[in-house]
């Protein structure tokens, strides 16, 4: 990447978003924790600092030399702010009251370029616990609230600026204009990170890089797995081998379609059922994390055993994205693991191979343009994410064949009803879930005491955080019915209206 902006991560809730902002302004950027970044180059435009859920007050807070960085444009956000104040000599002290929520800009002095074009009452919105009381005489206010004197400010004749409100959420309703003066305008960067730039820069890297040697891919026949096999294809043509597993975990017929959907995009695709490896595995195992790590050890073995019958193989392709790689890293201060992903590591020990990971740096809705700009059809891209696990973190016990075919059965009834209803493009991620519960229900004259299914769809747009879909009563009516009324061993229905976070999108 010829230009960017580097985003230190001190664990705030909303860096990823900052990210995320950042980049639809056609500019590339990184998030790196506070304590471990790259050296600071002349690729670095403009550094922006997170907020955090600690105070700068705390013993042991996340500390940072921000002195030593500030001959690059600086923007501090909440935390951020409030470190760079105190290390410039400003005082922080804790909030007579937590605010939290929405507030209005006052006093803007937009003779600045960070709040140029920003109107006086232009409301934003705050989530902090501490609040910059005084400011030394090297920082000039340049912005308030009603509650709070310096809720924007600058360092004098320096491009460094700190902010106390988060521009980068939707309820600041011009924080785009904020970003964008700050990234294009003081940074000077060239809003010029296209997908079509990304995949030619790519493609040129990755023929460069793995010249005539051979890769295997591990393809799930989701998004992220095709646009990385796209890539790589085209760059070392039929030196590329994937694999396709069926892990007996699968959506309803997804192992046959799969393979017919990757026909058409000229891939050397070889298809494996091992459903009696993965079932084996699993038998008798319920608690979530030994599930992931069951079917992922399966996975390494048959794919490994597969690989192998393919001569000469030096690499390992995966199709790891950025939320992958942001919600495995864990160090004191920014954001901790929330769950194992097993694309990210396991493989490239067994298998001795060098690791090409061509969409790590792209979030889901980045990697899907890139599809578009590669030519690969629709009924790929505009596929749900489905979890490497499958339908294994969506039975929330011990998992059998016969609950598969339960889930499979009702999980095909939801996603294709979400289909024929015209909502299916509108859904994020949908999902069934079987519960560990069994409920009292009439059939006719009978009582049963059969199994209950969680129904699950939310919209986001890139996983980091996602909102519960409203979906029509009706059209959730007649799903529940069919369900009921078609699946032998379901006699309950209910839908999943909480949202990312506190919850996360899958239930395990």
């Amino acid at each position: 990447m010829s230009e960017k902006i580097l985003i230190l991560d001190f664990g705030g809730q909303y860096t990823q978003l900052i990210a995320r902002r950042v980049r639809e302004l056609n500019v590339y950027c990184e998030i790196h924790p506070f304590n471990h970044y790259p050296q600071i180059d002349e690729t670095i435009k403009g550094i922006i600092l997170s907020g955090s859920p600690c105070s700068v007050l705390d013993e042991g807070a996340p500390d940072l030399d921000i002195l030593a960085l500030e001959n690059r444009p600086i923007l501090g956000i909440c935390y951020g702010a409030q470190l760079l104040a105190s290390k410039h000599g400003g005082k922080v002290t804790p909030s007579a009251h937590r605010e939290y929520g929405r507030a209005n800009l006052t006093k803007i002095d937009s003779h600045f370029e960070l709040l140029k074009e920003v109107d006086s009452g232009s409301q934003i919105w705050m989530s902090h616990g501490d609040t910059i009381t005084d400011l030394p005489k090297d920082l000039i206010p340049i912005a308030s609230t009603e509650s709070i004197p310096v809720a924007a400010y600058k360092v004098q004749d320096r491009p460094i600026y700190g902010i106390q409100f988060h521009p980068e959420v939707t309820h600041t309703l011009q924080g785009k204009e904020v970003l964008r003066n700050f990234v294009v305008h003081i940074c000077g960067t060239q809003q010029d990170w296209t997908s079509e730039i990304f995949a030619e820069s790519t493609i040129k890297d990755l023929k460069d890089r793995l010249g005539d040697d051979k890769v295997v891919l591990g393809l799930s026949g989701g998004v992220d797995s095709s646009v990385a096999a796209t890539l790589i294809h085209r760059a070392i043509g039929n030196n590329l081998y994937c694999i396709f597993v069926d892990n007996g975990l699968l959506r309803k017929n997804e192992f046959d379609l799969v393979l017919e959907s990757y026909k058409g995009l000229g891939l050397n695709v070889t298809g494996v059922d091992a459903s009696p490896k993965f079932y084996a595995a699993l038998k008798g195992i319920v608690e979530p994390e030994k599930k992931r790590k069951a079917i992922g050890k399966v996975f390494i073995d048959v794919f490994d055993e597969e690989a192998h019958k393919i001569e000469d193989v030096k690499w390992l392709g995966q199709g790891t994205i950025y939320p992958d790689v942001i919600e495995s890293v864990s160090v004191k201060g920014p954001s901790v693991t929330i769950k194992s992903h097993h694309n990210v590591g396991g493989l490239p020990e067994k298998m001795k191979l060098k690791v090409v990971e061509p969409l790590n740096t792209l979030f889901k809705d980045e990697v899907r343009n890139v599809g578009r700009s590669l030519g690969i059809p629709d009924q790929i891209l505009g596929r749900h994410p489905f979890p490497g696990p499958g339908l294994g973190i969506r039975i929330l016990s011990d998992i059998t064949p016969e609950k598969v075919t339960i889930l499979q059965e009702v999980d095909h009834i939801f996603v294709e009803g979400l289909k024929a209803h015209g909502l299916y493009d509108d859904v994020w991620q949908a999902a069934a879930i079987l519960l560990p519960v069994q409920s009292v229900g009439v059939m006719g004259d009978e009582r049963t005491y059969e199994n209950v299914i969680a129904l699950r769809a939310v919209a986001s747009l890139d996983g980091m955080t996602a909102d519960w879909c409203h979906l029509p009563y009706e059209f959730l009516g007649d799903v529940s019915n069919q369900i009921i009324n078609k699946v032998k061993g379901v006699n309950r229905v209910v839908y999943d209206i909480s949202s990312k976070p506190p919850a996360t999108i899958e239930w395990e």
